[in-house]
């Protein structure tokens, strides 16, 4: 094994950084002023018009609460390994968030997290960061489902007899799934996959998917406040069915993170344009969503990476 030396690894630590946080503030820079959809004079019209120091101090409450319940979350999951306090889950969470910023579905907050834990227990931090994304994930489709059902029995977007096909499809994914649940792949399957989600104790399971459900209110509701604001006035339920659908259809598409609020924006102005809502709103709307509950995290975040000292040598 070739030896690096010592100063020559604090540089590359100190490049590795320098090189995450300066991509993660390009990225937002270029989506922020880049994107020729942003009309801001229209939108710095509508905030002069409706601006309100207690509103704007709500929506961001909504933003802090929701990745409040997101260091919880992980903070309830190590203790499966080891103790950590809020400081700590917050510090791994927001750093974490900004190393996966521009990698395929946020894969690099994977490696992040692990990072800060020893060597050994790099596979065990892994696995309860899946769980941790997991959980919400099939909270997101749960949710998402009943939306599209609900949405499309007001406007009928598709027929029956494609809904029926759609449910077809998924039980027989699962049925293949489960009768293949014992067949290894490299040493890994279905069954295996469940007994180590089984080793982890219920109350833990419990607190992750109560705080899970909490943080999956926390941000559709803030989706739906934020269409308020912009005077967009419709049935709450048809709202809330909406929000949750475009989270669904979206979180089903593999992309970047730095991306993700382009693909919402996309999905939402489809269906928000099917309840007469203007395109320039919708992806205002979906743009501040992205702003409030990524960019303000990952600067944050940034902090803590550039002051990141690794627990796995290089």
């Amino acid at each position: 094994m070739i030896s690096i030396p010592h100063k020559t690894k604090q540089f590359l630590v100190l490049l590795i950084k320098l090189l995450i946080v300066g991509g993660a503030f390009y990225f937002i820079y270029d989506q922020l002023a880049n994107n020729d959809k942003l009309d801001w004079q229209k939108f710095i019209i509508l905030f002069q018009k409706n601006q309100s120091v207690s509103g704007i101090a709500f929506i961001l409450f909504l933003s802090v609460l929701n990745r409040f319940f997101e260091i919880l979350k992980w903070q309830n999951l190590v203790g499966f390994i080891h103790k950590i306090s809020l400081g700590d889950a917050t510090k791994q969470v927001l750093a974490a968030l900004t190393a996966g910023l521009f990698t395929p579905n946020g894969i690099g907050e994977y490696a992040g997290k692990a990072l800060f834990f020893e060597k050994s227990e790099t596979k065990k931090v892994i696995f309860l960061n899946l769980i941790c994304n997991g959980i919400q994930m099939i909270l997101t489709v749960i949710f998402g489902i009943f939306g599209l059902l609900y949405f499309n029995a007001q406007y009928n977007v598709i027929t029956t007899k494609t809904v029926m096909i759609l449910f077809g499809i998924c039980f027989l994914v699962f049925g293949i799934l489960f009768s293949l649940k014992k067949i290894n792949i490299k040493g890994y399957s279905i069954e295996k996959l469940i007994h180590k989600i089984n080793e982890i104790p219920k109350p833990i399971h419990q607190k992750n998917i109560f705080l899970a459900i909490c943080r999956f209110l926390v941000f559709s509701h803030q989706y739906y406040f934020l269409f308020l604001a912009f005077d967009v006035d419709l049935p709450y339920l048809t709202a809330i069915a909406t929000i949750t659908s475009v989270y669904f259809l979206a979180s089903s598409l593999p992309t970047f993170q730095f991306l993700d609020f382009a693909v919402k924006g996309s999905v939402a102005v489809y269906f928000f344009g099917i309840l007469g809502v203007n395109e320039w709103i919708v992806i205002f709307v979906t743009t501040l969503m992205w702003f409030l509950n990524v960019v303000l995290p990952v600067v944050i975040g940034s902090y803590y990476v550039l002051n990141f000292k690794t627990k796995n040598p290089i």
